[in-house]
């Protein structure tokens, strides 16, 4: 019996619909549909009914739901008896960054849960120093911090996220063929930078001008910076998946830098070392599939 069909039950269970699984799981809904489909054919039996948009869990599904559960809990837990051997913790506490939380998290704990039900996520915020410390001090569990180099941690890269420029809708840089380093030093600038050495990098492409850029505003919240541009008070560089919702609903648009190109935010995931591997493997996987569906979103504006 294939676990990510069992899985698929689980979340729609879960999350009340195919589609908001298929969200979670970072599939399409018929990828989702394709495995009820074939777990349906392993058990032989029919797991939801459809009456009009809506699904209902039939009562073979009720009865197959607590097995299919715990199918998912051995699973996990067979997984961390190989890697440590020891139980599950009954409480997971993740510090981040702010940034983190924001965009990142959400995404990360809903899917993660289901494949934990039995432990509880706390959550806390700060900066990278902040949750460098927190982790050595065994105040928290896991920490998604910056990219960093630890003697007495282990670090694994979790995603990259690149850092584009953005405008409103209408700006006049949307009707130029090519935009260069001078028409944007021109602009008013909104300047985030949140203390990352790839900020550094973008001071650095106005370094060849012989004046400096017009920055108006600086800022260490994404949130503000997006809302100074989306007010036409200026553009700014600013991590991808920060601005996603706006690019989708029209009121954020990347333009294309070359300069700006090879310039991303990393993103790492830090524990002691040996120390909670099935969740940080679960994480990983997770941000794989939050990677490739970023990329696949970026696709659409090159």
């Amino acid at each position: 019996m294939n676990i990510d069909n069992i899985e698929a039950f689980v979340y729609i269970i879960h999350y009340g619909s195919y589609t908001k699984a298929a969200d979670i799981l970072f599939l399409s809904q018929p990828s989702v549909s394709a495995r009820i489909q074939s777990l349906e054919r392993e058990l032989n039996c029919k797991l939801f009914d459809r009456i009009g948009k809506q699904i209902q869990i039939t009562e073979e599904g009720k009865r197959f739901l607590p097995y299919a559960q715990q199918i998912l809990m051995t699973y996990q837990k067979g997984r961390l008896h190989v890697n440590q051997k020891k139980s599950l913790p009954e409480e997971l506490k993740i510090g981040c960054t702010v940034s983190v939380a924001n965009y990142t998290i959400p995404g990360v704990l809903s899917r993660l849960k289901p494949m934990f039900p039995n432990t509880h996520f706390k959550l806390v915020t700060g900066t990278t120093d902040d949750m460098i410390g927190k982790v050595v001090n065994k105040e928290v569990d896991i920490g998604f911090v910056r990219n960093i180099s630890h003697p007495i941690l282990q670090s694994t890269p979790f995603y990259e996220d690149p850092i584009r420029l953005y405008v409103y809708e209408e700006h006049p840089f949307l009707s130029m063929d090519k935009v260069t380093i001078e028409d944007i030093a021109a602009e008013p600038l909104v300047f985030f930078e949140c203390g990352a050495l790839d900020w550094l990098r973008v001071h650095r492409m106005f370094g060849n001008l012989d004046y400096p850029p017009n920055i108006q505003y600086l800022t260490d919240n994404s949130e503000t910076a997006k809302k100074l541009v989306m007010l036409k008070s200026g553009i700014s560089f600013l991590p991808s998946l920060c601005a996603q919702e706006e690019v989708r609903s029209g009121k954020l648009v990347p333009v294309r830098l070359q300069e700006s190109e090879i310039i991303s935010l990393q993103t790492n995931i830090v524990s002691c070392h040996g120390k909670h591997t099935p969740f940080i493997e679960a994480m990983m996987r997770i941000g794989k599939e939050l990677y490739d569906k970023r990329n696949h979103i970026e696709l659409l504006y090159k």
